[in-house]
């Protein structure tokens, strides 16, 4: 039988810490739709395997999509008004859907009850929904280990911009 000294213990406890925070700092930056955000600068080149996000403007510098990959594997893109700094899109596609509750922060509760009036009037679907409230939108679909979907705020959208942009 081997013993292990307090010694041996403290560097094993040491050692998930560091690995706790390290996981940590690896995760994907988010913010929740309509969360004002810092606006990031624009990468060229990064890889999401190394926890690393890359970001992208479109509509000359107006919209900032930032890309990251979540535990799960699911690539997030989150769209900010460059002017604001106010997240008001998600985008995801990938083998786990992502945690609608984070991602939906202080509307979460709207599309609680969006999927809740689907449901009693029938027109939920087996593989794909589509939650259309005042204040946010939510489209999931998917089978299992391939999941998509993209949830925006249509009052946010910027000028010049479409639903159809999002993807």
């Amino acid at each position: 039988m081997t013993s292990y000294s307090l010694k041996h213990a403290g560097r094993a406890a040491a050692c998930a810490c560091l690995a706790s925070s390290l996981a940590t700092l690896a995760a994907p930056a988010s913010a929740a739709l309509g969360d004002i955000v810092a606006v990031r600068t624009p990468t060229s080149v990064a890889s999401a395997a190394s926890g690393t996000n890359t970001t992208q403007t479109l509509l000359g510098g107006a919209v900032q999509v930032t890309q990251s990959v979540d535990a799960g594997g699911t690539r997030l893109r989150e769209y900010t008004a460059t002017a604001s700094g106010k997240v008001f899109a998600y985008t995801w596609q990938g083998p786990s859907a992502p945690n609608l509750d984070t991602l939906l922060g202080r509307y979460a509760d709207d599309y609680q009850r969006g999927t809740v009036a689907l449901h009693v009037s029938g027109r939920d679907g087996l593989h794909a929904a589509r939650v259309d409230t005042p204040s946010v939108i939510v489209e999931s679909g998917g089978l299992m280990r391939s999941y998509v979907g993209r949830a925006w705020l249509p009052g946010a959208l910027p000028a010049g911009m479409t639903e159809g942009d999002l993807r």
